[in-house]
């Protein structure tokens, strides 16, 4: 964690300032400190950072790169806004890789692995229970990682974790519809016990329900793309 000023802005250090503010952002947009939409003022931020312009300009690229950023000519960067065409393209990307991921593992699943995965949803349940939105996130994303990682192939794991920057803005978006958060971690469980099950098609049963599911309470809960308008 940084080190923060009296007015809540972290105090970073020399090294690695791009990759420093670009954390520092990207906890900031899913915390909704700067909401969808929102334009962000380079000017201000390094003035509140205490840095020159040039780093917050390289993290805010870096973060248009990543999906959570759009540039406008002339205009600057701005907190992209997804629409239910957005998420539909995410959730179905998604789906298509952990479905595969799920195979995989399956096939080679252990006790140890399932060890593995059971403790990391101890821990997101032991999380929910504090109600830090940014963290409840990353340990939902570490489980899935982890289920990436376990099956084994590294491009499917990379391609995983280039979705992952968007899939943030997704996961914040379910905590705020989802009609019981707090059961999101809980929801994991079903993911581990089929693969201690070895039924390959129980698997993809439990993959299609958990994205599924997820899928529905965010996008009924945005606006719709503007081909639905």
């Amino acid at each position: 964690m940084h080190a923060k000023h009296a007015d809540g802005f972290p105090s970073l250090k020399q090294m690695n300032l791009v990759d420093q503010v670009a954390d520092f952002l990207t906890e900031a947009i899913i915390a909704r400190r700067f909401q969808p939409g929102e334009r962000l003022s380079e000017v201000q931020l390094s003035r509140n950072l205490d840095i020159s312009r040039a780093p917050v300009r390289e993290a805010a690229r870096l973060l248009e790169s990543r999906g959570l950023l759009v540039s406008r000519p002339r205009k600057g960067f701005f907190v992209r806004e997804l629409d239910s065409d957005d998420l539909a393209d995410v959730f179905d990307l998604r789906l298509c890789y952990e479905r595969h991921a799920f195979q995989l593992l399956v096939a080679r699943f252990t006790p140890e692995m399932h060890d593995i995965l059971y403790r990391q949803v101890e821990v997101m349940c032991d999380v929910a229970k504090e109600g830090d939105e940014g963290r409840k996130i990353e340990e939902d994303l570490r489980f899935h990682r982890l289920v990436f990682e376990l099956a084994g192939n590294r491009r499917l794991l990379k391609a995983f974790n280039d979705l992952s920057h968007e899939l943030r803005l997704c996961m914040a978006l379910i905590e705020r519809t989802h009609a019981d958060p707090g059961s999101i971690a809980t929801n994991h469980w079903a993911l581990v016990e089929a693969l201690e099950s070895g039924d390959a098609a129980r698997c993809r049963d439990a993959v299609d329900y958990h994205i599924g599911v997820a899928r529905d309470y965010v996008i009924q809960g945005v606006s719709p793309s503007p081909g639905e308008r």
